[in-house]
């Protein structure tokens, strides 16, 4: 069965990617690429983020000018909305030549006024008034540079919902792909959970609010390479509902060790429908069936759909 989709209004992103580029008159222009182009169509407004960012837009338009610095640079602003403040991870600066001159990089962090909690250069922190935090369920999570977070908190909760509403009842749960731990502190109100990811900055930041959460089940996080080195089907013995949210390219090496494993229940996460049909196949081929399947519109006004899919044996 297929769910009504979960939709996202106007003015509840909370994350956008803003291309800075100078002009031959010298003025920098912000904004997005054009469909199929690499030219910067300048903002003023975006009806598809949250008031935050779009009230920063003028702050962050001067902040970009310093990172402009060498002729052949042409940086990104991934910019976060988060509950203290405005996390901003700059990329796209040319390096070879230098990279960022001090100079540079003193005017960028002097730039940095407003609601700007941290500002980073591709990972590298340039000035931090206080860490960006996000909740994810019951806990505050500080959100490392240049970290997965979903799009809208809206998304989230609706793609949480689901999860919660097919693991009642387990008795242990994996959370593969798990991230900052966007699904991981919500199942802990279930049954305790392993979560595995292949970033070691976002199970930092996992484990680092684990101690701060009360009422919940024990949570064992760990780094581990799921492509190269999934969860195998005699490691799935210990569990009895497995979660998995992969990046775009799917997981079908982990696929595989389900399908070969004796577990009852997989729930997945997924931004590409393709490799969710893929690795959706392989479960089925031995003996799943796909009983639900909610799509998620976050992205408003464009074609890209995402979906979470509850399997059975």
């Amino acid at each position: 069965m297929i769910e009504p989709a979960a939709p996202v209004g106007p003015g509840e992103r909370r994350r956008l990617a803003l291309h800075a580029r100078r002009r031959s008159d010298g003025k920098v222009i912000l904004g997005l690429k054009s469909r199929r182009s690499w030219r910067v169509a300048p903002i003023e407004t975006c009806v598809v983020a949250v008031p935050a960012l779009v009230a920063a837009l003028p702050a962050l338009r001067r902040l970009a000018e310093p990172f402009l610095e060498h002729p052949l640079s042409a940086p990104t602003l991934h910019v976060t909305s988060t509950l203290t403040g405005l996390d901003i991870d700059v990329t796209g600066v040319e390096r070879r030549g230098g990279g960022l001159s001090a100079d540079a990089r003193a005017r960028a962090a002097m730039a940095s006024d407003g609601d700007v909690a941290r500002l980073s250069l591709a990972g590298e922190i340039l000035y931090q008034a206080r860490e960006p935090v996000v909740r994810l369920g019951q806990a505050m999570v500080c959100l490392p540079p240049g970290a997965f977070l979903q799009a809208s908190d809206s998304a989230e909760e609706a793609m949480a919902r689901f999860l919660i509403a097919h693991s009642t009842g387990a008795r242990r749960i994996a959370d593969l792909f798990c991230g900052l731990g966007t699904f991981t502190f919500r199942l802990a109100a279930l049954a305790p959970v392993v979560a595995w990811d292949g970033s070691e900055t976002a199970v930092g930041a996992l484990r680092g609010a684990i101690g701060a959460v009360s009422g919940l089940r024990s949570i064992d996080a760990g780094v581990r390479d799921l492509d190269r080195r999934p969860m195998t089907a005699r490691e799935l013995e210990a569990v009895d509902v497995v979660v998995f949210d992969p990046p775009r390219a799917g997981a079908a090496a982990q696929a595989a060790q389900f399908a070969a494993s004796r577990l009852e229940r997989v729930i997945a996460v997924s931004c590409n429908p393709a490799t969710f049909a893929r690795d959706a196949r392989i479960l089925v081929d031995a003996g799943f069936v796909l009983e639900r399947v909610l799509p998620v519109d976050q992205f408003l006004w464009s074609a890209h759909i995402e979906l979470v899919g509850a399997f059975r044996r």
